[in-house]
């Protein structure tokens, strides 16, 4: 019997093949990931049994707490959800993109150019012209900021040369980041900094429909380029034998990474190692293939950013501190843990 699952989209011109042990381990994630938006939703500065946040959610009319949980609690859970998705994935791309398992959207320095953008945005007053600028001006940050590391590259891209770079320009974008917020106005700069630590507080509706758009198309996309993540895995003169544009799929990979990294920065502020640490819990839980590790990934880093933001939920009340000082508590540590094994 064969270990493997296949599934064709209509008229058989994309198939993905999955191992049964893949399946069942993003059914089981699916699952948990399922039970911690439910414990999170009872969890608060005051607990609500299971049972009453169902039927706040199912009959809201029935219920007294449903303005809590309906426009307090979900929001922020699935803005969480949603965020850690787009990093966690955007981190596998960069690591299967330049074959380095260094590669995150912070240590490289994405995170680090959305959101010098967005604060000078923010600086110059173009807050004025609408929220709905806020995440392109990350992106177009993001962007920059990727073109600028290949850049400096130049075509000898080894894991090295690639990682300090990358490092380097993440150093000279925070201390940029911190000269703009020095020099903004004190409410400028209040407002930068609560989501600049990677913070959910406060999250609304309006917050979750302007990220939904960029992982309903991004997430799925991320699938689809999942087999060309494995021909690159090859090596380049592999992949050009295979029939494959390495160059025009390098790029479509970068931008999509730098389009679900900056949207996400937009969002919920610099949550850093998500994209470092999701990738590589995924590839300890499910067999190798980037069309079984991406679901994966995504379900990991949702559960990442949602559990942090329940420990700066709960853990300190009255408090509620920012999800990235968790995050960043277990991020750090591991990196450092990397570069040890990876020198090595």
């Amino acid at each position: 019997m064969s270990r493997a699952v296949i599934l064709r989209a209509v008229g058989g011109r994309l198939s993905l093949r999955l191992e049964r042990r893949t399946l069942t381990a993003t059914l089981l994630l699916a699952l948990v990931l399922a039970a911690s938006a439910l414990a999170s939703l009872s969890l608060g500065s005051q607990a609500t049994a299971p049972g009453e946040v169902l039927e706040a959610l199912i009959h809201p009319e029935r219920s007294e707490i449903a303005l809590v949980v309906r426009e307090i609690r979900l929001p922020r859970i699935v803005l969480a959800i949603l965020v850690g998705a787009c990093l966690g994935v955007a981190g596998l791309l960069l690591q299967g993109l330049v074959r380095n398992p260094l590669a995150s959207p912070d240590v490289i320095g994405i995170t680090g150019g959305a959101s010098l953008a967005a604060v000078c945005f923010l600086a110059l007053g173009g807050a004025a012209l609408g929220e709905a600028w806020l995440p392109l001006a990350a992106l177009a940050g993001a962007l920059a900021v990727a073109l600028l590391i290949l850049a400096l590259t130049g075509r000898n891209v080894t894991p090295a040369r690639l990682v300090l770079i990358g490092i380097g320009v993440a150093a000279a974008l925070g201390a940029g980041t911190t000269l703009v917020l020095v020099l903004s106005t004190d409410t400028t700069a209040m407002r930068a900094y609560v989501w600049l630590t990677g913070s959910l507080y406060a999250a609304q509706w309006g917050e979750v429909a302007g990220l939904a758009p960029w992982a309903l198309l991004g997430l799925p996309l991320a699938m689809t380029l999942s087999r060309r993540l494995d021909v690159l895995a090859l090596g380049d003169e592999m992949a050009i034998g295979l029939g494959t544009a390495v160059r025009g799929t390098r790029f479509a990979l970068l931008l999509l990474a730098v389009a679900l990294a900056g949207a996400s920065v937009a969002y919920a502020g610099g949550l850093s190692f998500i994209g470092l640490l999701a990738p590589h819990i995924a590839r300890r839980l499910v067999a190798r293939g980037h069309a079984g590790l991406v679901p994966a990934t995504a379900i990991i880093g949702a559960l990442i950013v949602l559990h942090a933001d329940l420990l700066g939920r709960v853990a300190f009340l009255p408090r509620d501190l920012p999800a990235g000082i968790f995050v960043a508590g277990i991020g750090a540590p591991f990196f450092i843990f990397l570069l040890y094994r990876w020198r090595r």
